[in-house]
């Protein structure tokens, strides 16, 4: 009974009241579907709608394990030693240094004098009306303490890096045999090897590539007759300067003490092999050995280039090491010690962050390269950009970008492969836009550089002017035709240095 008087009360009240049932059902179904749209709406935008892509260079990965509470180091010296590896460890200061706005200790040209003693009047900017703070030096010099020590501050930390004097010896072989009159004249390194007094000649220009090159590049008499008095003291002073020598043959390794040392983040000591050459196909001298003589020259060189021969018998090995008796001796001194380094760093630390190390590299050639990170011929690079240039009788090989990259991940890539000349142009251009704004015409990749005495030399009709001043002597010392410093000051020679001119001399 109370059951039928509430169904008419309700009846009553949606029919009389509130409109007729079926109305209240079509607004019900309405409701509905517009819930249901807003809901399967909802799923459908957070499948479809992504976020931003994130570039692979600000991925936690980029830290790698953490360094604790120290502070990068910001000055920073790196003795850059001849066919060591040397330029990939530049290309990491260049990054860094060009990701952090530090000013860099660039030369006049390419190099710092080399293979003159260096001198601070060879850095670009060490004096003048825009004089700066160096934050980094890392160009080919001799090295001279007390002359880097009037460009870069107290708390420099300088290391350098080491390689085994035959491996050394072979690299070099291929780089300078048509500049060094000592591996001029041998036929092969063998050759050379069996009696290198037949060939040397310490008189000749550019035979310091041929004897004792490492001792050379830290300053050292690379003609003086072994004994182990001499090579300890000059272990000695090597030593008292550099906080860190590295190990070309255990690269990886070198570049975790490295990290820890500088308090670099991981990212930052993560490398591609730069200005490596080509090896020798293992069926011999073949074809593949035939290309252009220099990158970016229209229509290349039909002339084949001819590698040199490097093949070696143990024996000849064995005589390498006695005619480099005193890179011999600092490379085993310094590998010794790299190792001491190790066992205090932690082996089995050492060996896990040398795994992170090699799988990022890894993950950034799948990004950043294309076919892997397989380095290739120069001539096959598209971008004449980061075409590596050419030198002696081997080919230096380079990379190629992956297409379709974002932005920020293709200036990171592109720092990553950059070849050694390219980069110092840049880093120039940025760091002396007045100077780079007044520059009479950029060079060119189809300008040729060659390696003579470790400067290198554009071709005769090159962009560089020299200006002819009226020669006088003042002072003892003679103001010749040469090279303007890069804000105008006239060059002189003194003791066989560029030195700029003193206000009242000009």
């Amino acid at each position: 009974m109370i059951l039928r008087r509430r169904t008419r009360m309700l009846r009553w009240l949606m029919g009389g009241r509130l409109g007729p049932v079926w109305m209240w059902k079509a607004l019900f179904l309405f409701v509905a579907i517009a819930f249901a749209g807003q809901l399967l709406g909802l799923i459908f935008n957070r499948s479809s709608v992504q976020p931003a892509p994130q570039s692979i260079f600000s991925s936690p990965d980029a830290q790698g394990p953490s360094l604790g509470s120290c502070q990068p180091h910001t000055h920073i010296m790196f003795l850059k030693t001849h066919k060591t590896a040397s330029s990939t460890v530049l290309n990491m200061l260049y990054r860094f240094g060009e990701e952090h706005g530090l000013h860099f200790a660039l030369p006049l040209g390419y190099q710092l004098g080399y293979p003159l003693p260096f001198n601070a009047h060879r850095v670009k900017g060490y004096r003048g009306p825009r004089a700066i703070e160096f934050h980094i030096m890392g160009n080919h010099m001799r090295f001279n303490k007390p002359e880097v020590e009037k460009v870069m501050p107290a708390d420099t930390f300088y290391f350098s890096i080491v390689r085994d004097p035959v491996a050394l010896a072979e690299s070099s072989f291929a780089y300078y045999k048509e500049v060094a009159p000592a591996f001029r004249k041998a036929k092969g390194l063998g050759d050379f090897a069996e009696d290198p007094k037949r060939y040397y000649d310490p008189r000749l220009r550019n035979n310091h590539y041929a004897r004792n090159l490492l001792w050379f590049d830290f300053g050292l008499d690379h003609n003086a007759n072994f004994s182990l008095a001499l090579a300890q003291r000059g272990e000695a002073l090597i030593r008292r300067t550099f906080k860190l020598i590295l190990v070309s043959e255990y690269f990886d390794q070198s570049m975790i003490l490295l990290r820890h040392a500088l308090c670099w983040p991981l990212d930052a000591v993560v490398s591609f092999s730069l200005n490596a050459r080509q090896q020798r196909p293992s069926g011999g001298m073949g074809g593949s050995w035939v290309g252009k003589a220099a990158a970016g020259i229209k229509g290349g060189n039909s002339q084949a280039k001819i590698p040199p021969n490097l093949s070696l018998t143990e024996d000849q090995r064995e005589k390498l090491r006695q005619w480099n008796a005193l890179d011999w001796y600092l490379y085993k001194a310094f590998n010794r010690t790299f190792w001491e380094e190790i066992d205090r760093f932690g082996r089995s630390q050492m060996e896990q962050e040398v795994s992170l190390l090699r799988m990022r590299r890894e993950d950034l050639a799948r990004v950043c390269l294309r076919d892997g990170g397989k380095p290739v011929e120069a001539y096959r690079i598209r971008d004449k950009n980061i075409r590596p240039f050419q030198s002696g009788l081997v080919k230096i090989l380079g990379y190629e970008l992956q297409p379709g990259l974002d932005n920020a991940t293709r200036m990171s890539c592109m720092r990553m492969i950059r070849p050694e000349i390219q980069y110092k142009d840049l880093l120039d251009s940025k760091q002396f836009p007045q100077a780079a704004a007044i520059q009479v015409k950029p060079i060119q990749q189809s300008e040729i550089l060659m390696a003579v005495g470790g400067e290198m030399f554009l071709r005769p009709d090159s962009s560089w002017k020299r200006e002819k001043v009226v020669s006088r002597e003042s002072g003892g010392r003679t103001l010749e035709e040469g090279l303007k410093d890069w804000d105008g000051s006239p060059l002189l020679k003194r003791n066989q240095t560029l030195v700029r001119v003193h206000e009242k001399f000009r």
